[in-house]
């Protein structure tokens, strides 16, 4: 059974795919990169991850190649628990476990299974046809000082003669003094008009408020059958919430209720997330708005009730 080929479909759906009794392959948006020494633009994606600690089977996986293959379930883990088996001896004999497009998995000094990850596919469906391409150095010429030719303003600018004949001076006389009244008068009539306007406005106000008290004091202490003022319907937008700390999936539905009821006991906002596409029930631990937030609850989580917790998108 090529195991990889399954995950790797899964991988572009989902941001975690456990293996049972293995391990989780995760993943983490990341934007879009320029490496400034070879000027390589690379588009938004996925980075593959791996958690040896996620070792719950959610039933993803499972139901996912019994759906592909037309197996009974049963059939179909029997084959996975095999094909894990056979990873893990391969890793304890030193052997490293080489996935198509997904990476390298081996053990470490300390027995611990690292994981080196593949950049042959991109598993960000919005970054479907792009692919990374290098641009050529952009060149620029920097000009000194030393190459602009320096001009000599006396040699190229005109003299003006600064002594003219009595006659001439005066000739012509700038109307200075008629220049300035016109200043003056402007003046006035730009801050007349502004005086005119705040009066305006504040008149405007003040009938405005008189009209209000009227209606409020009529409405308030006149009369047996008082003026029913009009009512105000707010219309709040619910806020969305499509990010779920899954706390597992289960086949029968009164095991998923039994489960919704402990953890709201143990004080979480635990609820029943309906059926997923393979017919199993999830439950959360909680729902949240922002990824930061679900994230954060998560790593929580994982610390301190169940390192098999995971972060669960919708739409």
């Amino acid at each position: 059974m090529r195991l990889d080929n399954y995950i790797s479909d899964l991988l572009y759906r989902y941001e975690c795919v456990t293996v049972p009794g293995f391990g989780a392959f995760l993943t983490q948006r990341k934007g879009a990169q320029v490496h400034h020494t070879t000027n390589a633009f690379y588009p938004p994606s996925k980075v593959l991850s791996f958690n040896a600690q996620l070792l719950s089977n959610d039933g993803l996986l499972v139901k996912h190649i019994a759906d592909v293959t037309g197996k009974e379930y049963e059939t179909v883990l029997k084959k996975v628990e095999n094909k894990v088996a056979d990873w893990k001896q391969n890793l304890e004999s030193k052997t490293v476990v080489s996935l198509e497009n997904i990476g390298d998995l081996s053990l470490n000094a300390e027995g611990n299974i690292q994981f080196e990850p593949s950049y042959h596919l991109n598993y960000l469906t919005s970054s479907f046809g792009l692919s990374s391409f290098v641009s050529s150095e952009i060149s620029r010429i920097v000009q000194t000082t030393e190459d602009v030719e320096t001009i000599s303003v006396a040699e190229e600018m005109p003299v003006i003669p600064l002594i003219a004949k009595e006659e001439e001076r005066k000739g012509f006389r700038f109307p200075w003094k008629y220049a300035a009244a016109a200043a003056i008068i402007f003046s006035a009539s730009v801050f007349g008009f502004r005086e005119y306007q705040s009066n305006q406005q504040l008149a405007e106000q003040g009938k405005a408020q008189e009209s209000i008290n009227e209606y409020i004091q009529q409405a308030t202490f006149f009369g047996n059958n008082p003026v029913e003022l009009p009512s105000i319907t707010l219309q709040v937008a619910k806020e969305v919430q499509n990010y779920h700390v899954v706390a597992g999936a289960f086949r029968i539905e009164e095991n998923a209720h039994k489960k919704v009821s402990q953890l709201q006991a143990n004080g979480f906002d635990a609820e029943l997330l309906g059926k997923n596409r393979y017919g199993l029930h999830q439950v959360s631990y909680a729902s949240f708005a922002t990824r930061a937030e679900a994230s954060e609850a998560l790593a929580k989580i994982k610390k301190t009730e169940a390192p098999e917790a995971w972060l669960l998108v919708t739409e």
